[in-house]
């Protein structure tokens, strides 16, 4: 499936581990295990001969642990890329956030069990999609790089504006996606709703301190993480924001200029106050949808709601289609729908098929998602 293996160092100070995550990788298609390290100063001193194109990288390591490696990397080695192994604690998730501004990949959590057995099949679980997402994008740069060479400049739309093609209109129709929206658009947005997964953390790092502390309208937001993990997300972007940034609690009034990330673990949504007339959020543990807990979808379905021709929904970096359904509520319902563009994702995965069926109505790069935002709001 894949042209060229991937190769693949395993860094981390156990050996249950080393050897379990080492079996699992050697069993894909298209992945070659490299070498080991039971630390990151072993596993620095491999890289030059080894060449990894991948690490999957242990946080807390003793001499020189995951952090570390990733700012030796960043110095010495930008091309390859590290897949964060964590534990669940708040440490934990405070160093993760670190590791994931310094340019890790994504991460995955140990396993809480002490079963052997249990414990592969959780790794294998998570590692499989990452594994297969990095390998997807490799060949994707590779594709996008030969065309590159052979293709004839065209200039681009003023404003990142999409046009609407016959098979954008096709695609609509086969999903039952309505030709023109339902509700019409009211204006300037009241609210902002993202969408965002793989290698979100670093986007919404880089995106998020361009908005202005008066943007005057409240920000939802789905990132797809586990429990403590989204509390540590909230507290690193409140630190560079202007706005405030904090992760979401039940029965909160949404409050203009705060951004409310989805804790990890619950489904996020929102709805009418008791007096009528604010909208409050509600925290659920309503079962996973496209396999998230949070979920984008959810989120989506209920800010459609409450904010009929008044919203902007923003879809970002991430794996799978998390996302897409809730647009086309919103979309009926004359939302503004912003789309990050394949070159600046990680993974081109939510934002591709909203923008195949011709729900986003504006694609832009990371570094101008948040003036198309303010353009919306203000």
């Amino acid at each position: 499936m894949f042209s060229k293996k991937i190769k693949v160092l395993v860094v981390d100070d156990t050996i249950v581990y080393r050897k379990a995550v080492s079996d699992i990788l050697a069993e894909m298609p298209g992945v070659e295990v490299v070498g080991v390290a039971h630390n990151g100063k072993i596993a620095v001193a491999k890289i030059q001969n080894l060449k990894p194109d991948l690490l999957t990288l242990d946080i807390e390591m003793p001499e020189m642990n995951g952090i570390e490696v990733l700012q030796y990397l960043q110095q010495h080695a930008p091309q390859v890329s590290a897949i964060m192994v964590s534990t669940l604690t708040s440490e934990g998730g405070d160093m993760t956030m670190r590791a994931l501004e310094l340019g890790a990949y994504d991460f995955i959590l140990k396993p809480n069990t002490t079963n052997i057995n249990d414990s592969k099949q959780h790794l294998r679980t998570l590692l499989t999609p990452l594994i297969k997402a990095f390998q997807t994008g490799r060949t994707a740069i590779g594709t996008m790089q030969d065309e590159s060479r052979a293709a004839v400049p065209r200039k681009p739309l003023a404003g990142g504006l999409r046009p609407q093609t016959d098979s954008a209109a096709a695609a609509r129709a086969r999903m039952g996606v309505p030709a023109a929206s339902l509700a019409r658009r009211q204006g300037k947005s009241e609210i902002v709703a993202i969408g965002i997964s793989t290698g979100g953390p670093n986007a919404l790092a880089r995106m998020m301190p361009m908005l202005p502390g008066d943007l005057g309208v409240p920000i939802v937001i789905v990132q797809h993480m586990p429990a403590v993990f989204t509390k540590s997300l909230a507290n690193s972007l409140d630190a560079k924001c202007a706005l405030t940034v904090k992760e979401a609690q039940d029965s909160e009034i949404l409050q203009a200029n705060v951004a409310y990330i989805a804790p990890g673990g619950k489904q996020m949504k929102l709805v009418a106050s008791a007096d009528g007339t604010n909208r409050q959020i509600k925290i659920t543990n309503d079962p996973p949808e496209n396999s998230c807990r949070p979920s984008a979808d959810y989120l989506f379905r209920s800010v459609a709601d409450y904010y009929v021709g008044r919203t902007t929904a923003v879809i970002m970096t991430g794996m799978g289609s998390d996302g897409t359904k809730g647009l086309q509520v919103l979309k009926q319902k004359g939302a503004l729908v912003i789309g990050q563009d394949e070159a600046t994702c990680v993974v081109y995965g939510m934002p591709k098929v909203p923008a195949e069926l011709g729900l986003t109505d504006v694609v832009a790069p990371l570094d101008r998602i948040a003036a198309e935002i303010m353009k919306s709001v203000k």
